[in-house]
């Protein structure tokens, strides 16, 4: 069975480590609700994303989890003041959203017109018995 994971941009440019499909990672999984991706990658495509990858602080308490890295999709959209809005934020803008496989991540994307980069969603499986290289890799 493989789980669906959002990892955020800026989580990986501050301090993650790249990975590639194929790699087997430990991350500390907090499950989601899949509105909150809704404007970024879309409704239908957030229906299906099962956890968000954290690693500042808010996962404290939650045992990291060792997948198995399957496939990798970098995520960019347009943001900007959405129409009506009175807070003068920048969000995603709904229907912009550019999806492009890649064969690893390092939080940074190769620039896009008229959309900015906002992360990856990976495709990975739970790994249960790490061979004893990966474990000593780290991951």
């Amino acid at each position: 069975m493989t789980l669906t994971i959002w990892v955020d941009d800026w989580q990986m440019q501050c301090c993650g480590e790249s990975f590639a499909p194929g790699d087997v990672v430990s991350w500390t999984l907090l499950e989601v609700d899949p509105e909150e991706y809704a404007d970024v990658v879309g409704g239908e495509r957030a229906e299906g994303i099962d956890f968000r990858e954290e690693h500042h602080g808010q996962g404290e308490g939650y045992v990291p989890t060792s997948v198995e890295v399957v496939s990798i999709v970098e995520v960019h959209c347009r943001y900007g003041v959405l129409p009506g809005a009175t807070d003068k934020v920048n969000h995603p803008v709904p229907g912009t959203t550019v999806l492009v496989p890649v064969e690893k991540a390092d939080g940074w994307a190769k620039a896009r017109a008229d959309v900015r980069f906002s992360g990856y969603l990976v495709t990975a499986r739970r790994v249960t018995d790490l061979t004893e290289g990966a474990a000593a890799f780290g991951r």
